[in-house]
């Protein structure tokens, strides 16, 4: 189970440093609080940063539910590839939206995995 904890908190590290990098996006561009909008490096740096809250929302309760009613080694290996997902993700989508689609991929089947080891383990 400690590695699923180390994945979780480096989950947990990737989001913060994704909130960073909207302060910083915000700051470079001008953008004040609370506007939302106004920079598009600014707009896309924020959406990689909530499109990953979003995600974290599904992830985080799929992968310990993964660990404690199937096996700890996959639900840490899922998270690892789920972290995997949301960094080319976050990169992609900050550089050129139109090609975060293979991070967002990666994400989705990490999640449907975790959601499906859950549920088997917890029925069989």
């Amino acid at each position: 189970m400690s590695l699923v904890v180390v994945i979780t908190c480096l989950i947990l590290l990737h989001y913060i440093y994704l909130s960073y990098q909207v302060g910083m996006a915000r700051g470079k561009s001008g953008v004040q609080a609370p506007r939302m909008t106004g920079d598009e490096h600014f707009e896309r740096t924020l959406r990689a940063q909530l499109n990953t809250l979003e995600q974290l929302v599904i992830t985080l309760p799929a992968l310990w539910m993964c660990a404690v009613y199937f096996r700890a080694d996959v639900a840490a290996a899922l998270g690892l590839i789920f972290l995997a997902g949301r960094i080319v993700y976050a990169n992609a989508y900050v550089k050129e939206p139109s090609s975060r689609s293979i991070g967002m991929m990666v994400t989705f089947l990490a999640n449907v995995a975790l959601i499906a080891t859950s549920l088997y383990g917890a029925l069989f």
